[in-house]
């Protein structure tokens, strides 16, 4: 899970793309922080239309659209957990929630996450949420994309919106595959950013999907592109396909650190979720 000028970018989207990009999904994330992005502001001649939110405001999760999150071996999702505390839609507001383990679950921590996996995919558009973080030591909530066709990772690639780790006043946005994994190419281009963010406060994450390459942006304010770029080597863009998204409350982690157990509980409020896309 895991930054060329804004101009070269461009010019490499517009200039540069070649079918040598390879078409090549994600279970597990880990980051890999970089410089600060320039606080460019995102093109405001794009015109979008929106085509589906979530605002939360009805009571109950939408069980056609949003799956719990099942309990995996990773760094992220080894205290995943159904426990009902954990999913709360409370004034508007999706809450998941970290926690002390109350129950006779075998972790010692608990942790509550949704996923749209099997049920709704996100292509060619702009994902945006609106949400807000409680802190804590081993906090580590993030939104996310996979593939929706279930390809092995990390040949469809994994496409991190956003992470939080413990207070701190920066989130990170990283892309994710096999060229940047396997075969170690993270600065050709750069395959991540970090970017300030108001502590304690909702603030907003997007990311738009191109066929060619990948904006994102924090409180409207742009922060990174990743392109798919003219090279030889395997697996550079496998992004242009159908995406589910994954919204997260982890905690602990080789990354994040130490969960400290008197912090705890924490949770993250979800004001809504968006998709858009662009108008003809």
């Amino acid at each position: 899970m895991r930054i060329l000028s804004y101009f070269f970018f461009i010019s490499i989207v517009f200039f540069n793309i070649t079918l040598l990009c390879s078409f090549s999904p994600n279970e597990g994330h880990k980051s890999t922080s970089s410089k600060s992005a320039p606080k460019e502001k995102v093109a405001d001649s794009l015109k979008w239309k929106l085509i589906w939110e979530d605002n939360f405001d009805k009571g109950t999760i939408d069980s056609k659209v949003w799956s719990k999150i099942p309990r995996g071996t990773a760094d992220w999702d080894k205290h995943m957990s159904d426990y009902d505390s954990l999913y709360l839609i409370q004034n508007g507001n999706l809450i998941l929630k970290g926690i002390v383990n109350p129950t006779n679950d075998t972790m010692p921590y608990l942790t509550g996450g949704l996923h749209t996996k099997g049920k709704k995919p996100f292509y060619r558009g702009k994902v945006e949420i609106s949400a807000k973080f409680e802190n804590a030591k081993g906090a580590w909530p993030a939104f996310w994309l996979l593939p929706f066709d279930g390809i092995k990772y990390p040949h469809g690639g994994e496409i991190d919106i956003m992470e939080h780790l413990n207070s701190d006043t920066i989130v990170y946005q990283t892309v994710h595959s096999y060229y940047t994994l396997n075969l170690n190419q993270k600065d050709n281009p750069k395959q991540g950013t970090i970017a300030p963010i108001h502590l304690g406060e909702y603030n907003t994450y997007a990311v738009e999907l191109y066929s060619d390459s990948l904006v994102f942006s924090v409180n409207g304010i742009h922060t990174m592109n990743y392109p798919c770029i003219e090279t030889d080597k395997e697996g550079q863009f496998p992004f242009d396909r159908e995406m589910y998204l994954l919204l997260d409350m982890q905690l602990g982690g080789s990354w994040v650190g130490d969960i400290k157990k008197e912090d705890l509980p924490v949770a993250m409020y979800i004001d809504w979720v968006r998709f858009y896309q662009k108008v003809k």
